[in-house]
């Protein structure tokens, strides 16, 4: 699951609130879920209020990614959700690897690692070793 959580550049009451709504989250929300803090209306800096390096250092402080965007300009808005897609997936991915290799799930399980061009099988049971290559775990993929 991932949350963005985005003020108004020009609106220093909406980046105040951005403490609060962290807050709610880390209360409410799964513990890893991921955040990114967005600024936006980023084509109207004549009118900022709110800094891009205080929007940086907030996020920082929480460790957590820093853009400025803007949804009328379209400026780094998809860039915004592929960024906290990339970063979601590559969570779920290290998880179900974690849980393959501590045999977690019960049988096989086929996952596609970023460099392979075939599934790699992990059989979770006792006294398991490692990766098996799809063809030889499974004739049909050989």
């Amino acid at each position: 699951m991932g949350i963005m959580l985005v003020y108004d550049i020009t609106n220093e009451k909406s980046f105040d609130n951005i403490r609060n709504w962290i807050r709610n989250i880390e209360e409410h929300a799964s513990a890893d879920v991921e955040k990114m803090i967005l600024g936006n209306k980023c084509d109207v800096n004549d009118k900022r209020q709110v800094s891009r390096e205080r929007g940086e250092k907030l996020a920082l402080d929480y460790g957590i990614k820093f853009m400025e965007t803007s949804a009328k300009a379209n400026i780094n808005v998809e860039n915004a959700f592929f960024t906290l897609a990339r970063d979601i997936k590559a969570k779920m991915d290290k998880k179900l690897v974690s849980m393959c290799l501590a045999g977690s799930l019960p049988g096989p399980h086929w996952i596609w690692p970023p460099s392979a061009q075939r599934p790699v099988a992990f059989q979770a049971r006792p006294g398991f070793s490692g990766p098996a290559s799809a063809s030889s775990a499974h004739p049909a993929l050989g």
